[in-house]
């Protein structure tokens, strides 16, 4: 029976707020990120990153293959959103796959995908900077005397002859379309420049802004979201880029988790405002502090 004053589902709701404070004690979270907790609706969906959160080129981070079938078992719905553009969403399938991780191609949304979606839309015919392994998912595109220049993770593709044509092409009025603005990455060998600084390269000389289509612009978690049947205010993104991942999706109305895995470095926690709802070693210490204090 409730105390006087106070009735059973607000007791139910400082309890829960209670034991999330102290979780937060323990992993050093401001009470003040947990408290935001207080008037959200029930979590119904867990966006995850891919390369830096559940696995770095063939490498798994060990146990985010059980820790992702865990989840499953949980009553969310589960998406994987990616700003990958050196290889297509099926090849990238196929890796995942060989990592023993349970996935179905459906349930992958990727920039790739969401650059496509902007050039149908506008039946633009692109200059695609993308390796030869992202082209299959511009299959069908018309690419005949482009008007737009479209950048991705094209390391092959980043000479001088290339991108001048591509300068060239901006200032006779072809629009800039960058499939992310990522600052770097990680590989086996250590981090490894993004497509950022070559867009940024080609704003600055042809004095334009490009059109961004993947993380972190809210477009892009908002159609991740579309097929899910739930507001960003249901959600929760998972991944180791605290501006593109987390900062992205808390703008969008999401709560972030920030994971210590990838390309993350000490202190990104602390360059972005406002800071991760979460911050974790791991993809599995994530999951666990969703299924412990979320659901």
């Amino acid at each position: 029976m409730p105390a006087a004053g106070g009735s059973s589902e607000q007791l139910n709701n400082e309890f829960a707020l209670s034991r999330q404070r102290r979780y937060v004690n323990r992993k050093g979270k401001s009470a003040a990120a947990t408290s935001s907790m207080a008037g959200r609706r029930a979590l119904k969906a867990v966006l995850i990153d891919l390369s830096g959160t559940l696995h770095i080129e063939d490498t798994a981070v060990p146990g985010a293959q059980d820790a992702l079938n865990r989840l499953r078992q949980a009553s969310v719905a589960v998406k994987f959103v990616t700003n990958t553009t050196k290889e297509s969403k099926r090849n990238l399938l196929e890796r995942l796959q060989r990592l023993n991780f349970d996935l179905q191609e459906k349930e992958i949304f990727t920039s790739l995908s969401a650059a496509r979606c902007l050039l149908e839309q506008k039946q633009l015919r692109p200059l695609l900077l993308v390796e030869d392994n992202a082209l299959e998912d511009f299959t069908g595109i018309d690419t005949s005397e482009p008007n737009a220049v479209v950048v991705g993770l094209a390391p092959d593709q980043f000479n001088y002859q290339t991108l001048n044509r591509a300068f060239r092409m901006i200032l006779d009025g072809a629009s800039l379309i960058a499939i992310h603005k990522a600052r770097y990455y990680k590989r086996k060998d250590g981090l490894a420049l993004g497509p950022g600084p070559f867009v940024t390269g080609l704003e600055y000389a042809t004095d334009c802004k490009a059109t961004v289509v993947g993380k972190p612009e809210k477009t892009f978690f908002t159609q991740a979201l579309s097929d899910l049947g739930c507001s960003p205010s249901e959600a929760v993104m998972i991944g180791d880029d605290a501006r593109d991942d987390v900062g992205g999706a808390q703008n969008a109305g999401m709560l972030g988790i920030l994971v210590r895995t990838g390309k993350y470095r000490d202190g990104d926690e602390k360059r972005i405002d406002p800071p991760p709802f979460l911050t974790c070693d791991t993809f599995p210490d994530a999951v666990e502090h969703i299924l412990q204090n979320l659901l």
